[in-house]
């Protein structure tokens, strides 16, 4: 058979080029079979490379045009339209934004459209533990039964259904708002309380609030009687709301405390959301005379009874001035070294105290005391002194002038030899004129 030369000057016919012909050179054919081996085994190679080049090419890049088949994107993209298609109507909203870090700790909730919740779960996430909610009725919103703590991270799961049984899942987790960044507002009355028409509704502060009048705004205090009810403030820290007169005796009172977000000052925000309510009781005002050492009690403006006292010495005289009853124990100790008497005295069971001021005056029975010198003469350190038997029994004035009051009673101290009480020492802000007392509202 004749041998085929192949060279760039004398190339082969197309139709001689089979898989099993070799391109030689001239001097290629001379050399042996292993050479052409090795050679041979080179192009194999080379073919295989590019063979998998265009393979790797096709898969990666595909073919717009081939029939049947779309390629990766469109793919994703329709099976992105088919989930989407088939996905539950239910919309989950958890008012605790995920990642937040100054969330209420009042008003954490979940609600749902287009469907109903089935199951949420809040926990604390550092410990796992649970905190307690429930599912409304109608399946439209869950609470927690409980506030939250301030400065805690918590985690929450929420699950719904459409009406088509679809199911929809959100999570979140967020810390509530710390207690370096926030403020709270002790107040007193207590909610449900029946109390008397001297009875202040008094807020103090855990920060110093310089953002007064928003924070003022977001409190407010309202009567059945319609009595116009007016803020003061107290320092940075101290909220004090009454009316011009007494509140009028069976009267309600409710206060509404709208402080969760509000700024207080820099970097403080208020955490309060609630709604209090409170009861006036009948009126019971007593007047405490210096002058004869008797005090006068009336009630709904008729007079119910004189009971003799004994008030501050001439060294320690009583305040005089508008007080209100703050508190009401049946017992306490009395340390004179606790209000600036050094160690004067120490009594630990006084009975039937009911305290007047912050500062330290009572009204309190007085059973240590010879019962002549009361109506005679005042031999206290401030207090109002009033005769009682040791323990607090038996039928004395001590015991039936602490049974018949309740907090927020007013008791007036006139003809002493001491100054006037002041407004905040205790709550006896009557001691402003109505005029004065407006002009320390931030409204």
């Amino acid at each position: 058979m004749e041998q085929l030369v192949t060279s760039p000057d004398n190339p082969a016919p197309a139709r001689s080029r089979t898989p099993h012909q070799l391109l030689q050179l001239p001097e290629q054919q001379a050399a042996g079979a292993p050479r052409r081996t090795r050679r041979m085994r080179r192009t194999l190679a080379a073919t295989a490379l590019f063979a998998a080049g265009a393979l790797a090419l096709s898969a990666c890049g595909g073919d717009a045009g081939a029939s049947g088949n779309s390629d990766g994107k469109n793919g994703q993209a329709g099976a992105d339209a088919a989930a989407a298609k088939d996905a539950s109507d239910a919309k989950i909203k958890v008012s605790s934004k995920d990642g937040a870090t100054d969330a209420s700790i009042n008003d954490t909730g979940v609600k749902v459209t287009g469907g109903k919740l089935t199951d949420v779960k809040l926990t604390v996430a550092d410990s796992g533990a649970d905190v307690a909610g429930a599912i409304s009725a109608d399946g439209a919103s869950w609470k927690p039964g409980v506030q939250l703590e301030r400065g805690t991270k918590y985690k929450i799961v929420a699950n719904a259904k459409d009406t088509k049984g679809r199911s929809a899942t959100e999570n979140a987790t967020f810390t509530t708002v710390s207690s370096a960044n926030s403020f709270i507002g002790s107040y007193t009355p207590d909610d449900g309380k029946t109390v008397g028409v001297g009875m202040p509704v008094s807020f103090n502060f855990d920060k110093a609030i310089s953002n007064k009048k928003d924070v003022q705004s977001h409190i407010t205090v309202s009567s059945s009687s319609g009595q116009q009810v007016v803020g003061h403030w107290f320092g940075a820290q101290r909220l004090d709301f009454r009316p011009e007169d007494y509140w009028k005796a069976g009267s309600k009172v409710t206060m509404k405390i709208d402080l969760d977000g509000v700024k207080g000052g820099q970097g403080i925000t208020g955490v309060q959301s609630k709604t209090v309510s409170f009861t006036i009781g009948r009126s019971q005002v007593s007047t405490v005379d210096m002058d004869t050492q008797n005090m006068t009690i009336k009630k709904d403006g008729a007079t119910l009874k004189t009971i003799p006292i004994s008030g501050g010495s001439a060294d320690h005289p009583t305040y005089n001035g508008q007080m209100v009853i703050s508190e009401k124990f049946e017992r306490t100790r009395m340390d004179g070294s606790t209000v600036g008497f050094g160690g004067e005295y120490d009594i630990k069971d006084v009975p039937h105290a009911m305290r007047l001021s912050s500062s330290g005056t009572f009204i309190h029975g007085n059973y240590w005391g010879s019962p002549s010198i009361f109506g005679k003469s005042g031999t206290s350190h401030g207090c109002v002194g009033l005769r009682d038997a040791k323990g607090g029994g038996g039928d004395t004035p001590g015991k039936w002038f602490f049974d018949n009051s309740l907090v927020g009673d007013v008791v007036i101290v006139k003809n002493s030899h001491d100054e006037t009480v002041k407004p905040d020492n205790g709550l006896n802000g009557w001691n402003l004129s109505w005029s004065e007392w407006q002009a320390g509202s931030a409204s």
